[in-house]
């Protein structure tokens, strides 16, 4: 018996670390393949790093000059393998824009989008999964019809309109919220920037003044990001649900004089917790790249709106630094979804 438990602890260790070392392999097959796609795309795309560095008076010396320090005169091949060399030693280039260099930049503004993304989707969660749960239960009620609507909203109604609707209402009429910006500017460097993400570091700090002042300024765009993601995790849930509801097992536990709460939030939830993993995993991704709008609206200054002010300086390092901060997390966030996944459903191991 004792040599059975170790052969079979050896085997599961052996098919943990197969399992790990297939996880590291395609995920840095992945990161590989996405630096590939940014450093083509910004090679083909109608902008002149060199421009953008030397300006458009300089001479044809110094133009060319400035190409062979850049290395733009060698070949794509050897272009792309300085390139990969330089990102996994950290090294994203110099931004023209700040005259810094990007993965300073990138380490500065990340934290601001992550804050405001994860605020959004824990609104989105909070409130989506009862929604669509909800729905589901209710299925052809007034109830189903008004949260579908209001779902319908969140596909179709534009980030930016709605950002400046409720600035608009929130802030210049009613006086709820704080305008743009992540603190009034009497607050602006008075706390620490420990971790980069202003409520984190306001909460060590003890400065509770400068917590609630900061989320009195966050509460607005997460609020908006999270209806977004609401919507879509909403939708999904309610789909997941109708299809659970369906099942013989549900009518086998409303026969046996089951609760209709333990029905639906036990035996009906249990089972879609593993697609609703991926739901949030990629609606969360969503949300980190694709708050360009939202951090343009309200002067928030995170990735997108780095993203927007080196696109307009044709800033070329920032732009694909940014690029691949965001498809990093992107491929990060779906194999954390893939490994919960595995935690969860014991089937797909």
């Amino acid at each position: 018996m004792p040599l059975r438990r170790k052969t079979a602890g050896a085997q599961r260790l052996k098919q943990a670390a197969r399992s790990l070392g297939g996880f590291v392999v395609v995920t840095a097959l992945t990161f590989i393949g996405l630096m590939a796609i940014t450093f083509f795309i910004g090679r083909v795309i109608p902008i002149d790093p060199v421009l953008a560095v030397v300006g458009d008076r300089a001479t044809q010396e110094q133009y060319d000059a400035a190409r062979v320090a850049m290395g733009l005169d060698r070949p794509l091949v050897l272009q792309f393998a300085s390139y990969v060399g330089d990102v996994f030693q950290g090294n994203l280039g110099h931004s023209v824009s700040t005259n810094r260099p990007v993965a300073q930049d990138l380490a500065r503004v990340f934290p601001a989008t992550l804050e405001m993304a994860t605020l959004g989707i824990l609104i989105g969660v909070g409130l989506g999964v009862p929604c669509g749960t909800w729905a589901a239960a209710r299925q052809g009620t007034w109830v189903d019809q008004l949260i579908r609507v209001f779902a319908l909203l969140g596909y179709s109604v534009p980030a930016f309109w709605l950002g400046l609707v409720g600035l608009v209402v929130f802030y210049a009429n009613l006086g709820w919220v704080a305008g743009p910006g992540r603190v009034d500017i009497f607050y602006e460097g008075l706390v620490e920037p420990r971790t980069g993400l202003m409520l984190v570091d306001a909460a060590l700090a003890g400065d509770w003044e400068v917590f609630w002042n900061a989320l009195d300024h966050l509460i607005l765009p997460a609020a908006i990001l999270g209806f977004f993601s609401l919507a879509y995790i909403a939708r999904m849930t309610r789909s997941f649900m109708l299809d659970t509801l369906g099942q013989e097992f549900i009518t086998t536990a409303r026969v046996k004089g089951v609760s209709e709460w333990r029905v639906i939030w036990v035996h009906g939830f249990r089972p879609i917790r593993v697609p609703l993993i991926t739901v949030i995993g990629l609606s969360y991704a969503a949300l980190l790249e694709g708050s360009v709008m939202i951090e343009t609206v309200f002067s928030w200054p995170g990735i997108g709106n780095y993203l927007t002010v080196a696109l307009l300086n044709a800033d070329m390092n920032a732009v694909l630094g940014a690029t691949l901060v965001i498809g990093a997390v992107f491929i990060l966030i779906n194999k954390l979804s893939d490994v919960l996944y595995r935690v969860l459903d014991p089937r797909s191991r």
